[in-house]
Parts: structure tokens; C-alpha cells; sequence
């Protein structure tokens, strides 16, 4: 009878995969032996491989460069970081090693792309996309960056004020996007996304106070979908209402060349994940050339804005199980040393499930479980994968500790989860390392912080004050 953990993951997914494989009874992600990193830094530990940054980069901008010599398309592709799913140095350092731009959502970024342009990170030639709803100091800053000469620099209008904002804050001319408010899928709890101005109202906008706008340009279309870029009916009836709208605007504005397809890409969170990004590409570059050949229009250049898939796949998050609690005949609680709250909010806030496996122990026998945070709330805690209803993980042994491994958890985790300050029922944010590889391929990690202290967040609260 096949009972071992090992036995389980191989009769139920292919496996080895990719980024993961076996040696003996422990899991390696990328070929990092896991259990060493925990007998050298401890858990709970949070890492970020940053290799796997530059690789998505890099297989994003192959399928597009694939599709536009399939289809002969005449346009230019520009791939963008979405600093939003994290703004770290650190990931900001690699993803810029790829010949990217970026794209920023609030005022506080401005600051960040300031310090990337002084290092040498980004220069003017590097594209600055500003989404977002721009309020006092979004766009002080906004102009300020434009002012100084970065003219690569292009506002998204999100709302019929921020027009008139810039151009009294921007000295001569400008060029700016604007963003189409996507209808939402219909299971959503509101029809039209908050973001944006609607489907109708564009042209009319752009007649109004566009078209005969000395200082100002209109160069981009911005087009974002909430779900992600996925095989749906949905999807592609929201892009076919995008190039209808393109296809208006650029007959009357010559200006308009680029057309910015947000909503990103899909990122793994099962072992069973399938998504065929090729052809995604394909289908994508080949509806757009074909609706504006028929409108015998110039594509357009094609931009987009990827964050979670850029950054998601290169964190993970290893905890210890602590003690197991049967709490009646059927739910055992397997308690780890953290809180998902506090290191995996979306767990709690959106039910989002990311890979979950076993770091050690796999030729053990398995049984069903629930997976339970340290917090005093009944909300902590993780339940089931995303193909099934259930987790399953080595029985719990006194003697022999057990440790779990998540991953793909690079992005938005500790920007929602407040990296460095103040968390759920004081619950430390764990130990975080950076691995890497040297020119030679040799694995090295860097301890990037130590785990939170009582001290430092009874500074955040005040009991350490001289006063």
C-alpha cells in the first residue's frame, strides 16, 4: 500500500518539476537543499531567490519577441516592473538587470525611481508609467520628475480632474495615457472597475480636452483586466472592446502609438498548474494586429506591466510545525511557529493559496490535516490546496520535527503584511535571507534581516520613548 508522503505527491501531480525536486527524503526548490538553509539560518524563515526574477524577464520578453516574428508585427514591446507587488531593493536591483522600465501606482514610488536614477539603476531613456488615482503629492512628484527631464515619463489619466492638475504643475509639453475602466467579471460585486474612465466616455474625453491641447499628447492606451490575462471569454471580449476604443482614438489622434495591456500573467500556485503562456502571447499579438489591419490602422507598441509574475515566484516561506491538536474525531491541527496573518496575509484576506510541500521527512506516512498560525485568531490558518480541499503532510511526530515550505510568495505578502512594523498579535516577522548564484552558478545566501525583537516594535508603539 502506498501511505508515504512521497508516494502521495508522485500518484497525484508530475513530479519532479521544474523549480522542484528530491534528494533522499528532502525537498530542493531551484536545487537549494532547504533543510540546510534551515540548519544555517532557523525557522520561520522568508527567502527571496532573486535568479528567478531575471528568468521570468527574460521567458516574457521570448514569448513576445516569438509571437511578433510570427506574426510579422511591426511594433515595439516594453516590459515594465509593477512596483507595487514590491518595491525592495533588492528586487528592484535584479529586475533592472534586464532592460526593463517601470511602473508606479502612488506618490512614494516617484521617490523610489529619484534614488534608482541617482545610482545609476534607470536613466531618462528608461519609461516611468504613473497609474494610480493622483492626488496633492502624487503628482508634485510626477511633475518634479518630468520637470527635471524625464520626459519618458507618462501620467495615466485615471480621472477627468488630473488633466488640468498636471498641466498647471508640468512646464511645457507632456505626453500622457489613458486608462479604460474594464467592465468586471460578472461574479464580481460591482460591473466597472473604480480605476479608470469608461469605454463611452473616452473619445469623448479626449475631443473635449485632448485634441486641441497644445502642451499636451496623448500617447498611450491602458488597458487592465483584474482577473489577470487568462483563456476567458471574459478576457478576450474586454480586449476586443479595448481595440474598438484604440481603433477610434487613433484614427482621429495621431499621437496615440502605444497600447499598455495590463492585468498580469498567472504565477504557479499548484503543482497541478497549467497555463500555456505562449499561446496567450500569440492570440494576443495576433487579435490586435488583426482588428487594427482591418481598420487599417498602425499597431500600436505593445507595453505591459508585470508584478506578481516578475517577483512572485521568487519568495517562499518555511515554518516548523510545533505541536498537533485534535480537536475532535475528524480535524487535527498541525500548529507552526508563525502566523499567516502576519507572514502570508492573503491567505487570510483573499483565501489565496499558494505551493505548499513538505521540506523533510517525505518517506513518512501522511495524513490529512489543517495548518494553524500563532495568533489568538480563529482566522489564522491555512486549510486546503488549491486543487483540492484537504492538506496533507507527514504525520506529526514529537520526535522527529516536521517542516513546510511555501512558495511563490514574493509578491504583496510583506507590503500587506507591513514588513518592519507593527504585526497581528505582536507576531515577529520572520528571519529573511537573499539567495543567489555567483557567475559561477555556486548558490550564496545573504541575511538580509534578522527577525523582528520585542524592542523594536515597543519603539513602533511607544514604550520606548525618552519622553
Amino acid at each position: 500500500m502506498n501511505t508515504k508522503y512521497s508516494d502521495l505527491i508522485d500518484q497525484t501531480y508530475y513530479f519532479p518539476q521544474e523549480e522542484f525536486s528530491l534528494e533522499g527524503t528532502q525537498l530542493k526548490f531551484h536545487d537549494i537543499n532547504l533543510m540546510e538553509l534551515v540548519k544555517e539560518y532557523g525557522a520561520p524563515l522568508k527567502f527571496t531567490y532573486l535568479p528567478r526574477i531575471s528568468e521570468n524577464i527574460s521567458r516574457a520578453k521570448g514569448w513576445f519577441k516569438h509571437a511578433m516574428e510570427k506574426h510579422d508585427y511591426p511594433g515595439t514591446y516594453n516590459y515594465c516592473y509593477c512596483t507595487k507587488s514590491s518595491h525592495f531593493e533588492h528586487v528592484l536591483n535584479e529586475a533592472l538587470k534586464n532592460d526593463i522600465h517601470i511602473e508606479t501606482s502612488s506618490a512614494f514610488d516617484i521617490n523610489i525611481v529619484e534614488e534608482l536614477k541617482k545610482s545609476g539603476k534607470i536613466t531618462n531613456d528608461t519609461w516611468v508609467l504613473c497609474n494610480g488615482f493622483k492626488r496633492d503629492q502624487y503628482i508634485a512628484n510626477i511633475s518634479k520628475l518630468l520637470n527635471g527631464g524625464h520626459r519618458n515619463c507618462i501620467p495615466i489619466i485615471d480621472n477627468y480632474e488630473e488633466l488640468d492638475l498636471l498641466s498647471e504643475n508640468i512646464d511645457g509639453k507632456f505626453e500622457v495615457g489613458i486608462r479604460i475602466a474594464s467592465e468586471e467579471e460578472p461574479k464580481f460585486e460591482f460591473y466597472t472597475s473604480r480605476l479608470g474612465i469608461g469605454y463611452k466616455n473616452i473619445v469623448p474625453f479626449y475631443k473635449k480636452q485632448l485634441e486641441d491641447n497644445e502642451q499636451v499628447d496623448l500617447r498611450m492606451l491602458h488597458f487592465f483586466i483584474n482577473t489577470g490575462i487568462r483563456d476567458t471569454a471574459y478576457y478576450w471580449n474586454e480586449l476586443s472592446k479595448c481595440l474598438k476604443v484604440y481603433i477610434s482614438l487613433k484614427k482621429i489622434c495621431p499621437t496615440l502609438d502605444s497600447l499598455n495591456i495590463g492585468g498580469g500573467f498567472p504565477i504557479k500556485n499548484s503543482l497541478a498548474f497549467d497555463y500555456d503562456y505562449q499561446y496567450m502571447v500569440d492570440e494576443i499579438i495576433n487579435q490586435i494586429k488583426l482588428a487594427c489591419e482591418e481598420a487599417e490602422v498602425e499597431p500600436p507598441h505593445i507595453f505591459t506591466e508585470f508584478g506578481s509574475f516578475t517577483v512572485g515566484e521568487s519568495g517562499g516561506a518555511i515554518y516548523e510545525v510545533l505541536y498537533q491538536k485534535q480537536q475532535n474525531d475528524r480535524e487535527k491541527w498541525n500548529m507552526i511557529n508563525s502566523s499567516f496573518i502576519t507572514t502570508l496575509p492573503d491567505t487570510w484576506a483573499i483565501s489565496k493559496k499558494f505551493v505548499m510541500l513538505a521540506i523533510n521527512r517525505w518517506n513518512d506516512e501522511y495524513e490529512r490535516v489543517l495548518l494553524g498560525g500563532l495568533t489568538c485568531d480563529s482566522d489564522d490558518y491555512y486549510n486546503s490546496e488549491q486543487h483540492t480541499n484537504a492538506i496533507y503532510l507527514p504525520k506529526f511526530k514529537r520526535d522527529k520535527p516536521l517542516y513546510i515550505g511555501f512558495f511563490n510568495t514574493g509578491a504583496y505578502q510583506d507590503t500587506i503584511g507591513g514588513f518592519g512594523g507593527l504585526q497581528h498579535c505582536l507576531i515577529p516577522q520572520p528571519r529573511h535571507i537573499l539567495l543567489d548564484r555567483d557567475k559561477d552558478g555556486k548558490l550564496t545566501s545573504k541575511l538580509f534581516s534578522e527577525q523582528q525583537e520585542a524592542s523594536e516594535m515597543l519603539d513602533i508603539l511607544g514604550y520606548n520613548s525618552k519622553n
